[in-house]
């Protein structure tokens, strides 16, 4: 797991979208092996980004309703 990627559950206050957002991209940039992808891979790169966030916003969801 990447280090620098925090837990986000239970988290007081609650996770904001920015925390969602920066852990999304380190995970991409870990999995992937770029901190800047190439023109080339650009587009795939941000769109893995914004579906792991919006994957964890529905996992933090579902989590908090199961407390």
């Amino acid at each position: 797991m990447c280090r620098s990627i925090k837990t986000l559950r239970g988290a007081e206050p609650p996770a904001t979208e920015d925390e969602v957002q920066a852990a999304a991209l380190q995970y991409v940039r870990k999995i992937s092996g770029y901190r800047i992808p190439s023109k080339k891979n650009a587009a795939a790169f941000e769109a893995a980004v914004e579906e792991i966030a919006a994957a964890t916003e529905r996992l933090l969801a579902g989590l908090a309703l199961a407390q």
